[in-house]
């Protein structure tokens, strides 16, 4: 574990450098270099050894990392390791495709809940889950001691909807939504914005 502070940006590189990782692994390999790493991603073989050495040592210097050893060194120090429980707030068209998506499941994320308050939804089956009013949130998310959340609900009640989240003990946020949501510094928040990015994207054309 990190003996000194360590900066977001760091962190959000490690999952990058886990699913090359697995990549990697796929493809039938089982040593690989910061300077393979750093062909397959956009970062350089300094930075990657920078960012790998925050939290110790995992490779020889002429030999390389073991692959199956890092993704597990990794995996602690993100705590993936284990299942993380996820509940979903939103079951319009946003909210059903995250349901479907495949992607969750096998990097320890389950999705046990999904909520909404239109009448019309409650009831609806979605997958694997039916949708439930949010008068049940405060149950589940405390019988099941949740502490992840996916919002997937429009920008005018988003704000409510993780304040209720958060005074209920959830701790992180990925937010689908396109605001900026107000929290204690103990909650951490991922914002996805499809538009923004496009947006950011536009520059460069």
């Amino acid at each position: 574990m990190a003996t000194q502070p360590v900066s977001d940006v760091v962190i959000n590189r490690l999952p990058l450098y886990l699913r090359m990782l697995t990549f990697l692994q796929r493809e039938g390999k089982t040593i690989t270099s910061s300077q393979e790493l750093s062909e397959r991603l956009d970062f350089s073989s300094a930075q990657i050894r920078k960012d790998l050495s925050y939290f110790g040592e995992f490779g020889k210097q002429g030999t390389g990392y073991n692959i199956e050893y890092l993704q597990k060194q990794l995996r602690q120090i993100l705590h993936v390791d284990h299942d993380w429980e996820v509940v979903l707030v939103g079951a319009g068209d946003l909210g059903r495709a995250l349901v479907h998506y495949q992607g969750f499941a096998p990097q320890g994320f389950k999705l046990v809940a999904i909520f909404d308050n239109a009448p019309q939804k409650i009831g609806m089956t979605v997958g694997d889950l039916v949708v439930q009013t949010m008068t049940e949130l405060p149950r589940v998310v405390r019988s099941k001691n949740v502490r992840i959340a996916i919002l997937a609900v429009p920008e005018e009640v988003a704000q409510q909807v993780a304040d209720e989240l958060i005074e209920l003990g959830i701790r992180a946020i990925l937010c689908y939504a396109s605001i900026t949501l107000s929290v204690p510094s103990d909650v951490k928040v991922h914002y996805i914005d499809p538009v923004a990015g496009m947006q950011s994207m536009m520059y460069y054309l």
